[in-house]
Parts: C-alpha cells; sequence; structure tokens
C-alpha cells in the first residue's frame, strides 16, 4: 500500500487544527506515504546514508553545491496573518504549477505527498514541526529545507 491512514500519523493534529484551519477539501489531498514507500523516496531523493535532516553530512545532496542563495527568514510569515510563503521561497518555486505533486519530508518514515496549490495554501500547518524538512516537487529541481530557528534553505536538486 503507497499511503497510510492519516489518522493514525502522529503528527495528523497539526492538519486537523481550527487555526490555521485546513478546508475538507485540501485535507483529503494530504497523503501520508506508507513507511515502504516513505524511505523509498527518502533514499532515492534525499538522503541514502542518514535517516533524518539533523543527521546530514557535507556528503548530502543538500549541503552539496545546494545552497542557493542566503538563507530566506519564514517564521515572520508564519506568525503573521498573512497566508503566504515568504516572497523569496515563492520566486524560488515560481513556475510550479498547483497540480506539481510535492513531497513535505519530516525524515525517512515520514514523508508527506500533496500538490503544490495544496501545501502552498496550508503551509503554516506543515511547518508546527520544523527540524529540517524538505520540500520538492517530483521532476522539480528545485526544494526548500526549513530549520527551527525560523530560516529556510533555497535548494537545487541534481
Amino acid at each position: 500500500m503507497q499511503y497510510s491512514d492519516f489518522n493514525a500519523f502522529k503528527k495528523a493534529w497539526a492538519f486537523k487544527r481550527d487555526d490555521p484551519k485546513i478546508p475538507s477539501d485540501d485535507l483529503t489531498e494530504i497523503r501520508v506515504l506508507s513507511v515502504e514507500f516513505a524511505n523509498n523516496i527518502w533514499r532515492d531523493y534525499v538522503s541514502q546514508d542518514h535517516l533524518h535532516p539533523d543527521h546530514f553530512t557535507d556528503d548530502d545532496w543538500l549541503n552539496i553545491d545546494a545552497h542557493q542563495g542566503e538563507s530566506v527568514h519564514w517564521e515572520n510569515c508564519w506568525d503573521s496573518d498573512s497566508p503566504e510563503l515568504p516572497e523569496e521561497v515563492l520566486q524560488h518555486i515560481n513556475h510550479w504549477g498547483n497540480e506539481t505533486k510535492v513531497l513535505f519530508c519530516y525524515h525517512s518514515d515520514e514523508v508527506i505527498e500533496t500538490s503544490w496549490g495544496v501545501f502552498r495554501r496550508n503551509w503554516k500547518n506543515f511547518l508546527f514541526f520544523d527540524n529540517g524538512p524538505i520540500l520538492f516537487g517530483k521532476k522539480k529541481k528545485q526544494a526548500v529545507q526549513f530549520f527551527g530557528n525560523g530560516q529556510c534553505r533555497l535548494l537545487m536538486r541534481s
């Protein structure tokens, strides 16, 4: 099975909150990958050697020529009433269509699949857990990694 039961996902509470509230149509488009599929995505697209972003080394693609500029501060936007991601993040991935499939990887066992449109509208819910998760689009080179210090890195995958 490619997907796990969303209600059994230990981070599901962040997506079921009233503030910020995710519309039910969007919530049905947020899918948690099964551990097996999550591990495959992680291994193929993120790291073959490390199971969590805290363990990345200079040998991981996220650290090798992946930085595409200065870090961007995302936390001020998250704390604001505005629903928008930071402008620098939007510019970095400005050509992604709303239907682009994206993966949001918390660690090797926890990967969420949704569309760019759903993520963009509901990004604040995804970032209740901000210890290095990575956002990237399927068949896209751009990626973003978010950190608990309120910064994110704009990345290019090889």
